[in-house]
């Protein structure tokens, strides 16, 4: 064999091994996404749960990244590409991400944010979860009873003498601290910033007297604490529903099946629950997720 056809069949070989690498490549990134979560219990738990259902109605893998941080960073995360899905709630989308004003009907705070995420970003809203996960503000239901506080409208009268403490994001947020004190008028004697799994414990040891907390959260009850009432209906609707990336989606239209098989299935306290399970028991979030998935004979 002469010199040219010697170079020619090295020639074809390099570029069908090139061939062979790109193709193996593609196909393993396009059987695979990547889930991702803020950095509390709910997110950890929705995380397992969507990687669960994914995996068993589809042949995909499934990438976690659980506790990325606050709203903002997972959020940003995926309109970057960094993720392909996250859960979201309807209010924090509504208000905290789109910058638009409140809605108090839940279906329409759905329709709204579903309509321009799809217009602006680019991401889809599937079908939600099915619990409300608002905010509230809790304090110990002994010191409640003994001020007479049932609302956060009779909290106003007792501020100056109690202490918050609330999560960074609440603080900064205008569907938070800043937008309720307006509200409501709330002049706390001090205002502390604290991570959000040590909240409820502080509220329940007396370090603090009034908290931000999640509707869902299962410490509420197990450690006396009392959700005050919002008289006033300052917070929207937080609807939790998986949102995904369009292209994503076009790609593997069969996720929306999977997630789909979710919706409506999570009641708040069904949600509470599972949340009780982990911050409570200290069970492992992936089992509990796969747990009650079988248990409730979706996988």
């Amino acid at each position: 064999m002469d010199l040219k056809k010697i170079i020619a069949v090295i020639t074809v070989l390099v570029i069908s091994l090139a061939l062979v690498g790109c193709s193996v490549f593609n196909g393993n990134r396009s059987d695979k996404v990547v889930i991702g979560g803020k950095n509390f219990t709910e997110q950890d738990i929705l995380v397992y749960l969507m990687k669960e259902m994914i995996e068993a109605k589809t042949k995909l893998k499934v990438e976690v990244k659980p506790f990325l941080g606050g709203t903002n960073v997972v959020a940003q995360a995926l309109e970057k590409g960094d993720l392909d899905i996250y859960a979201e709630y309807t209010g924090t989308a509504l208000m905290n991400i789109l910058g638009e004003p409140m809605l108090t009907d839940p279906q329409e705070a759905y329709d709204k944010v579903k309509a321009l995420y799809q217009e602006k970003k680019q991401l889809v809203w599937l079908k939600p979860f099915g619990f409300n996960n608002t905010y509230t503000l809790t304090m110990r239901a002994e010191q409640a009873d003994q001020l007479g506080i049932q609302s956060i409208s009779d909290l106003a009268k007792f501020t100056p003498q109690l202490l918050l403490g609330a999560t960074h994001e609440f603080l900064e947020r205008p569907d938070g601290y800043k937008g309720i004190a307006e509200v409501y008028q709330l002049n706390f004697v001090g205002v502390g910033a604290m991570d959000p799994g040590l909240t409820y414990g502080a509220c329940r040891d007396g370090k603090v007297d009034v908290i931000d907390a999640f509707a869902t959260d299962g410490r509420i009850p197990a450690f006396n604490l009392k959700v005050l009432t919002d008289d006033k209906q300052f917070f929207p609707p937080y609807y939790a529903a998986p949102v995904i990336r369009e292209a994503t989606l076009q790609k593997h239209p069969e996720i929306a099946d999977a997630l789909h098989a979710l919706s409506g299935k999570l009641t708040d306290k069904a949600m509470a629950e599972l949340n009780a399970q982990v911050d409570l028991e200290k069970k492992d979030p992936k089992s509990v997720a796969k747990e009650w998935l079988v248990a409730q004979g979706l996988i």
